[in-house]
């Protein structure tokens, strides 16, 4: 065989059969384009903070940072008191506590819903109508001047038909308010709760359809989160996943999918002194969810506890103690996401979340070099477990638990090439280091 010839290979079959099984499989291949996009790729907040409508107002974010601040200050005044609390290892002390201060200052709040629902109540329908025109307000004048959460918005009240009505004219109200107010901010995100059957998601489709179209919106503007809080919404009369139909439901409008721990654990007979966000019946639902919501681009988040931070510090202490486990249990399962309920959660919140990070920073980003510069090494990592690893630094990068230039260093990647690996094309789970 002449230089530059290729050996031809004998196979069996025309080429005619591959086109064939090309067009039976086309609509297949259209199904998971759209059905399965993956992970939009944008930045998850670590929590959400959910506040009452007649308590919220233009300094909330910066109080609770403070309050946050306050409780460090009173309760853990240094590195290592807050570690020995939390029982963090020595060498994740400092920098954990450096950071969680840091964050307070700066960014208290990744995630804020203006709460219409339960943390609300029932009110009269002036007192509601004047609580969403403020809600709009504040949260427009925040984002002008630069002082919002990346995320905010509203949890309106529920499509069940005793407050119907009334959680559609809030909504209408919020949103023509930020209409209104300069148009709707980039990190506007709204929560329906208490959802049964995916007819109660079209429902909404169809009223954020209405929306768009009466003020002249691009269609599919409007996204919302899908709050599960009943056994109906996780297994059906017919035995199905109710939540997988949720999610077709929204028709790409849904964004995440958050777990209500108490009106959940209740609603499944729960004792109150049970109902948390470790018991058998969450970690069931959460899984559920986890898989139904998985390669959709619908995020799953976790719940909260209601053990506030509170009183004495020994009392201060207990508390932080088991929302600080709760936390690193829900990150170790995936669950990239919970509630906040507290000014006093936040410092927990985040050394659960900067531990989880730092601690596997050196090893994750060691892995993700290796193979991203065909290095070899102790494991045999496959692109999927470059996506995961890639996946776990961009998260530690965007809470700010990573800086980019220790990643950088780490890795020899850009955050460019870090965030290709994050993203492969479907079936093809081979990305560059550029």
């Amino acid at each position: 065989m002449g230089q530059g010839q290729q050996e031809t290979v004998p196979t069996s079959l025309a080429g005619a059969v591959g086109e064939e099984i090309g067009a039976f499989l086309a609509p297949v291949d259209a199904e998971l384009d759209r059905h399965y996009p993956g992970d939009p790729g944008t930045r998850q907040p670590v929590h959400t903070v959910y506040v009452p409508a007649d308590v919220f107002a233009a300094d909330t974010i910066r109080t609770w940072g403070d309050r946050a601040l306050a409780a460090l200050d009173e309760h853990a005044p240094d590195a290592a008191s807050f570690a020995a609390c939390l029982g963090l290892p020595d060498e994740l002390a400092e920098p954990v506590y450096t950071r969680v201060r840091a964050k307070l200052e700066r960014e208290p709040v990744e995630d804020l819903r203006v709460d219409f629902e339960d943390g609300y109540g029932p009110r009269p329908d002036a007192e509601e109508d004047a609580a969403a025109a403020r809600a709009a307000r504040l949260i427009a004048e925040a984002f002008a001047r630069g002082a919002a959460a990346p995320s905010m918005g509203i949890r309106m009240k529920c499509m069940e038909a005793a407050v119907r009505e009334r959680g559609i004219r809030t909504l209408d109200v919020f949103l023509t308010g930020l209409a209104q107010a300069g148009g709707l901010p980039d990190g506007l995100v709204l929560t329906l709760p208490k959802v049964t059957y995916p007819e109660q998601v079209t429902a909404m489709v169809r009223l954020l359809e209405a929306f768009e179209k009466a003020r002249g919106l691009e269609p599919g503007r409007l996204g919302f989160e899908i709050q599960i809080e009943t056994s109906q919404a996780i297994l059906a009369a017919d035995g199905t996943a109710t939540v997988a139909r949720m999610i077709r439901a929204a028709e790409g409008r849904a964004t995440g999918l958050h777990y209500g721990t108490f009106d959940y654990s209740a609603c499944l007979g729960v004792s109150a002194a049970h109902q948390a966000s470790d018991h058998p019946v969450a970690d069931h639902a959460k899984a559920v969810m986890q898989v139904a919501a998985a390669g959709t681009g619908v995020r799953v988040s976790d719940g909260s506890t209601n053990v506030l931070p509170v009183g004495p510090t020994e009392q201060v202490h207990d508390a932080w103690r088991l929302h600080y486990g709760l936390t690193r249990r829900a990150l170790a399962r995936a669950y990239y996401q919970g509630w906040d309920m507290h000014p006093g959660h936040l410092p927990t919140r985040y050394a659960a979340v900067f531990a989880f990070y730092r601690e596997g920073f050196a090893r994750a980003a060691e892995r993700l070099s290796r193979y991203a510069h065909r290095a070899g090494g102790d494991v045999m990592d496959e692109p999927a477990t470059a996506k995961a690893l890639s996946g776990y630094l961009l998260r530690g990068l965007d809470c700010g638990a990573l800086d980019l230039d220790e990643v950088t260093r780490a890795t020899g990647l850009s955050r460019a090439a870090v965030e290709a690996f994050a993203a492969p094309r479907r079936g093809d789970l081979t990305a560059s280091a550029n």
